[in-house]
């Protein structure tokens, strides 16, 4: 149990780390060419919106099998 634990602490940080990476290069990219993405429907952040919902249904995830693994642990 504390090995899958070890594993969903490395995949809580790895989905954070790829969203604010991937939220930085965007802005980064949107202040360097501006005018690619004015010729966008939708609005330049919508990328990070999706970003941000799969990561949140990950941490969600995780977060509810690291309670249970707790759980688990402390019957024991």
């Amino acid at each position: 149990m504390k090995k899958l634990n070890q594993i969903l602490n490395t995949i809580i940080g790895a989905f954070i780390g790829v969203f604010i990476g991937h939220g930085a290069y965007v802005l980064w990219d949107y202040k360097a060419h501006p005018g690619l993405y004015a010729m966008r429907s939708a609005p330049w952040y919508t990328s990070i919106l999706l970003y941000g919902l799969v990561t949140a249904a990950v941490l969600a995830a995780a977060v509810i099998a690291k309670l249970i693994i707790r759980r688990k642990l402390k019957k024991q």
